[in-house]
């Protein structure tokens, strides 16, 4: 399923520290490729790809997980598959601006991504994704409960958007 939405959006992109262990990017120029986009939740991970030329993305998987060691192996086809050149990861923010309670967890998930693919990473801000997301799939005549098994990849979608909108380093 592919969703559109083209609202405008007040977040900007962010690369935080990780804590001076992760190459995320700070501003360098990439070379052309696939994005992957990860919008992590405590239970599921929603995965979008897109096309850094083109700034498009789609919203492709959830991966539903139990351990936190277990979210990397799943991931491993889809990065062969889509042979990305960047790592996306929403970072989750308060509407205060201040980190949520999972954000390091995030943070070790980007680290985790980078050393075992080699793909650096960059965390942007994820404030609002998840209802961007909802009322997304709401347009397209999914409600309720339906919702569920789409909407972390939508709102990965939507971080990748973001993310597209936002980024002056495209090559």
């Amino acid at each position: 399923m592919i969703v559109s939405f083209s609202a405008e959006r007040s977040r900007l992109p962010m690369s935080p520290d990780t804590g001076g262990t992760s190459p995320v990017l700070t501003g360098k120029p990439l070379r052309r490729g696939a994005v992957m986009a990860f919008d992590f939740g405590e239970r599921r991970i929603g995965i979008a790809v897109g096309d850094r030329e083109l700034g498009i993305a789609h919203p492709i998987e959830t991966l539903h997980y139990r351990h936190a060691e277990d979210v990397l192996a799943p991931i491993d086809s889809l990065v062969r598959e889509w042979q990305p050149v960047l790592f996306v990861v929403g970072l989750p923010v308060s509407s205060d601006a201040t980190e949520h309670k999972l954000a390091p967890v995030v943070r070790r998930f980007a680290d985790s991504l980078t050393r075992r693919f080699g793909v650096a990473a960059r965390l942007v801000d994820e404030r609002y994704t998840s209802a961007e997301a909802s009322g997304m799939l709401r347009d397209a005549g999914i409600r309720g409960r339906r919702q569920k098994a789409y909407l972390d990849q939508v709102a990965a979608q939507t971080i990748l958007e973001d993310f597209f909108s936002h980024d002056d380093s495209i090559a």
